[in-house]
């Protein structure tokens, strides 16, 4: 298993997520359990897309960095995250980025449908604080400390 100190420089996570309240309750949670990362947000698909592909005010990687995971919440105003993730999987430049559903959707149809356009995982957010802070922290433990990730 990897040490701790495997990743030297913060790695850089992608949220993307319409709820502020959830944003926020994430980044808090990854911040509280001490997983030194840089947080991206962006709260609609249309801007997840152009991050990823670097278009409009994400052109400049400087500020825009490509993410190492990405939190994809499934309902997204302007484009759903479904379509999201199906661009991000289909694309040859950003295929290896992991991509973690995160959302309040237990539908089977959704799960499936997340799984078959090749999610990495697909969790779905506890109502209770406590079990989502414990599931946040799990979460930056497994896809940013232990998870060795592709060569950018």
């Amino acid at each position: 298993m990897p040490s701790e100190d495997v990743h030297d420089d913060p790695l850089t996570i992608l949220l993307v997520e319409d709820n502020l309240p959830h944003a926020e309750l994430v980044k808090r949670s990854l911040e509280t359990h001490e997983i030194v990362n840089k947080i991206y947000h962006v709260s609609d698909g249309e801007a997840a897309l152009a991050y990823l592909f670097r278009q409009g005010v994400y052109a400049d990687p400087a500020t825009s960095p490509r993410p190492h995971v990405v939190l994809l919440d499934l309902r997204l105003p302007k484009v759903s995250g479904l379509d999201v993730l199906r661009e991000i999987k289909t694309s040859d430049d950003l295929r290896t980025i992991p991509v973690v559903i995160l959302t309040t959707s237990t539908a089977e149809r959704d799960v499936v449908s997340a799984y078959a356009q090749h999610a990495n995982s697909y969790l779905v957010k506890p109502v209770d604080f406590a079990a989502f802070t414990r599931m946040m922290h799990t979460l930056g433990l497994y896809w940013l400390l232990w998870n060795y990730h592709p060569p950018s």
